[in-house]
């Protein structure tokens, strides 16, 4: 909890600061370090609201308290508390399954104990909700926040998944780091030796605002650890990770998970890479067996030239493991090399297809296929395909997609 008396000796106290201001205020003590003083010492804090009743014109409600039992909970009118938040957000749950329930928004003067207790839950789940998504930004390197949402129903974060920033390397999987770099004082306007991407015998992906403009199916060779250029470089774009808002959203037409963005993203700029586990295609043939009977799967082939590594997202990943699939998807996948220039290994990112405004949900087609590549541009085959269906654990309802084509109807279930 603190300092003790021997000097340069401190102990870590496992009780969080929230933790120990609610013992305070149980055991009746003031702790000027945790800011609890006889002036607030009696002022506590709402977890959330339980229940609702209105009395002549007196409104009521039953409130949790943070750091006590259920037992503990209280009906208190209106006017003790101080939760502006809190109360905001009851009423916006109560009205919506009002709504839902009724087709009427304005509350009864008692609720029933059905949808009391589905206001509990609905509470419960948007705390845990909250904590994942604490949880999540602690974990990304990226400059993009993360943001999650759920007003569908009443799923909480996924038991299984622990979020990455870049590939997991599987056993028996080596990563060889690049041996050389370039020694461009300008890599777009003066590259010397026609810089990283010209010494792989392929073009300079990118313009001067870090959008691609290469073909889809061509590969991308950025600037990587040993090259003279700095941060700032314009063939830096993939390796500086996701920088836009992003939304981890509840669909509510039965496909689990989705992402939206949060941000206007440009066309052809980039916006996640596809991360996980990489694992052999041996392996993935065994995982993918188990996976089809779980009825939902996150391998995803690297056959740039030839099918010998699978990445499998399915327990780690990044965001790209909530991005759904669309026949009319906004996003692009590239291979792209950057430490790491092992061909069999490239790194998957995505780049908009066009202009995607705040708000719309980013998707790819999950049996992509790519125009052939001039073979005077790029030296080797580029084909994209999909060992499994990246996308929501939840994908058990059938959707028939707007094409209504055979891979469709056959992945989207």
């Amino acid at each position: 909890m603190g300092e003790p008396a021997t000097l340069g000796c401190s102990v870590c106290c496992k009780s969080s600061w929230n933790q120990l201001q609610d013992l305070c205020r149980l055991a009746k003590l003031s702790c000027p370090a945790l800011g609890v003083s006889k002036k607030n010492l009696y002022d506590f804090e709402v977890e959330y609201l339980c229940d609702y009743k209105k009395i002549r014109e007196q409104e009521y409600y039953l409130v949790k308290w943070r750091g006590y039992p259920d037992s503990e909970n209280t009906w208190e009118p209106r006017q003790n508390l101080k939760c502006i938040r809190v109360l905001k957000q009851f009423h916006k749950d109560l009205e919506r399954e009002l709504v839902r329930r009724h087709r009427r928004s304005k509350p009864p003067r008692h609720l029933d104990p059905n949808l009391a207790n589905y206001l509990v839950q609905k509470a419960k789940q948007r705390r845990a909700l909250q904590r994942w998504e604490q949880e999540l930004n602690a974990k990304r390197s990226h400059l993009g926040r993360i943001t999650v949402e759920n007003e569908v129903d009443l799923d909480g974060p996924p038991r299984s998944f622990v979020y990455i920033n870049e590939y997991r390397v599987g056993e028996g999987i080596t990563l060889n780091q690049v041996a050389v770099g370039c020694e461009c004082q300008d890599c777009l306007l003066a590259p010397t030796g026609g810089c990283c991407p010209g010494a792989s015998l392929h073009k300079f992906a990118y313009n001067d605002q870090g959008q691609v403009r290469l073909k889809a199916g061509q590969p991308i060779y950025e600037c990587n650890s040993r090259c003279c250029c700095g941060y700032d470089c314009p063939n830096r774009v993939v390796q500086k990770g996701i920088r836009y808002d992003l939304c981890i959203f509840r669909t509510n037409d039965g496909r689990g998970w989705g992402v939206r963005t949060l941000e206007k993203i440009r066309k052809n700029s980039f916006v996640m890479e596809y991360v996980g586990e990489i694992i052999t295609s041996e392996e993935a043939e065994r995982r993918g067996q188990i996976y089809d009977r779980q009825g939902a799967t996150y391998l995803f082939d690297l056959d740039y030239v030839e099918d010998v590594y699978t990445v499998d997202a399915a327990y780690y990943g990044n965001i790209s493991h909530f991005v759904n699939h669309s026949c009319d998807p906004n996003l692009q996948v590239y291979n792209v090399f950057i430490d790491n220039l092992d061909e069999r290994l490239p790194r998957i990112a995505f780049f908009a297809t066009r202009t995607i405004w705040a708000g719309e949900e980013l998707t790819f087609d999950y049996n992509m296929q790519v125009d052939p590549v001039d073979m005077e541009s790029t030296r080797m085959d580029s084909n994209f395909g999909l060992a499994g269906l990246p996308g929501s654990p939840k994908k058990r309802v059938r959707i028939e997609c707007k094409c209504g084509t055979t891979a469709c109807r056959k992945y989207l279930f």
